[in-house]
């Protein structure tokens, strides 16, 4: 797929799936601006992306203040976007008994109200014919133990893509979401658990897929730049569940 002469903006590109992404389309030929929270974590990105097509911006777009930044540098920029991928997001583990309400509002915060208004705000600055991507999570339909609140974030992230998809269908904008399950992007060790619990986790996670094993944010990239291409124009409103067969294969 060819994206010569294409500008896209992901949210969360520092790490995990959206940094792949971040990649993929440049080594398509886009230009691409990635946000995050951490400077660190970018300058990281940037050093290993290693390309002029690159740029970075130090947003929380959990909030409207981290969003007005990344807002105002695409339009001092002047920059007409092609691609706006909806990628941010954190997910804290506890049942509902022990879920507190920092962890509640952190979660919505950046995966539902962040979606919300990055969409909004960056809706002036899509071109018509423009693609725009949710990151959800097959978490919206299954009811795992330990993940209700980030699993209603989803359900939520899934629907705002879908009125959006109608609502933006006057602009020919098309908004699709794309759906992982387990995917290697090193979250168990971001959060801390012991190596032992990690590999048991991990273990139990693989043993539910039915190809057992994980996903690579590569992969999930790949569906990403399908969803944003030309080949993929008569799809919108759609969601694309990438999980291994997870989902179908634990409702047996």
């Amino acid at each position: 797929m060819d994206f010569t002469n294409k500008n896209v903006v992901i949210t969360g590109g520092s790490t995990g799936i959206g940094f792949a992404t971040a990649k993929a389309f440049i080594s398509a030929g886009a230009s691409v601006w990635i946000t995050g929270r951490s400077a660190d974590n970018l300058q990281k990105a940037a050093a290993e992306i290693n390309s002029p097509k690159l740029k970075t911006v130090v947003s929380d777009t959990s909030n409207l203040a981290g969003i007005a930044v990344l807002e105002k540098a695409i339009s001092e920029s002047g920059t007409k976007l092609d691609v706006l991928f909806l990628n941010a997001g954190i997910a804290v583990f506890a049942p509902i008994e022990h879920t507190t309400e920092a962890d509640f509002d952190a979660q919505f915060n950046t995966n539902v109200k962040g979606y919300f208004f990055t969409l909004q705000k960056m809706m002036p600055h899509l071109k018509e014919g423009s693609s725009v991507v949710f990151t959800s999570s097959n978490a919206a339909h299954l009811s795992n133990i330990n993940v209700s609140a980030y699993s209603a974030t989803k359900s939520a992230v899934n629907k705002i893509a879908q009125v959006a998809a109608n609502e933006l269908a006057e602009r020919k904008i098309r908004v699709n979401i794309v759906t992982p399950g387990p995917t290697d992007t090193g979250v168990l060790a971001k959060v801390g658990m012991p190596k032992e619990v990690e590999k048991q986790v991990t273990e139990q996670i693989v043993a539910s897929t039915a190809v057992k094993r994980m996903g690579q944010p590569e992969e999930i990239a790949n569906m990403v730049l399908f969803l944003a291409s030309d080949n993929a124009a008569f799809i919108t409103g759609s969601e694309f569940v990438i999980d291994g067969g997870m989902t179908n294969y634990a409702l047996k």
